[in-house]
């Protein structure tokens, strides 16, 4: 799959429209799942796919490793869906429908996912995208660096940060029950 993969992404970059289609909808996915996480909203998530699909095919051949397609692809996405946040300017409450596909989640009670998806979504954007980044997407250090275009320091700072808050946030939420 990823020798195919890496076919069809130096295919896509010599112009070939077919392998870059093959590759968006091997990846569709993934690219909307996080579009998805960023901006709230199926309408909006869509419009970035559909943005950042298009800045990607107009700018593929500036992509110098396949290897880093998804990296590449994942930065677009996440510049797009910023985009779209500043010009809407709007919360846009999360749907169970999100709560039902996000991946690696073991059977956690509705509320509890709801909890901690706002509690990800009051994040400054630099922390809520390392914690996706990292979380969501297991996603190494080095690979949030590279598409955050950031050091690895700075993404280990985001990270503890951003998780400082979270519990932060878990612990006001539980005063207020418990208080």
């Amino acid at each position: 799959m990823e020798i195919e993969s890496h076919r069809l992404v130096k295919k896509a970059i010599k112009g070939n429209k077919s392998a870059f289609e093959k590759l968006v909808q091997q990846h569709y996915e993934r690219i909307y799942r996080t579009a998805y996480l960023y901006v709230h909203n199926e309408e909006d998530a869509l419009d970035v796919v559909q943005e950042a699909t298009y800045q990607a095919f107009t700018s593929i051949h500036s992509l110098k490793n396949p290897e880093y397609f998804m990296t590449w692809l994942t930065r677009i996405v996440i510049r797009c869906s910023g985009h779209v946040l500043k010009r809407k300017s709007n919360v846009v409450p999360l749907s169970d429908e999100i709560l039902s596909n996000l991946p690696g989640q073991v059977n956690p009670s509705i509320e509890e996912s709801l909890q901690l998806l706002n509690a990800i979504q009051q994040l400054r954007e630099n922390y809520r995208t390392v914690i996706i980044l990292f979380y969501y997407y297991d996603y190494s250090i080095k690979a949030i660096s590279t598409v955050m275009e950031i050091p690895e320091s700075t993404v280990k700072t985001y990270l503890s940060r951003g998780k400082a808050e979270l519990k932060k946030s878990y612990k006001n939420e539980e005063d207020k029950y418990h208080g």
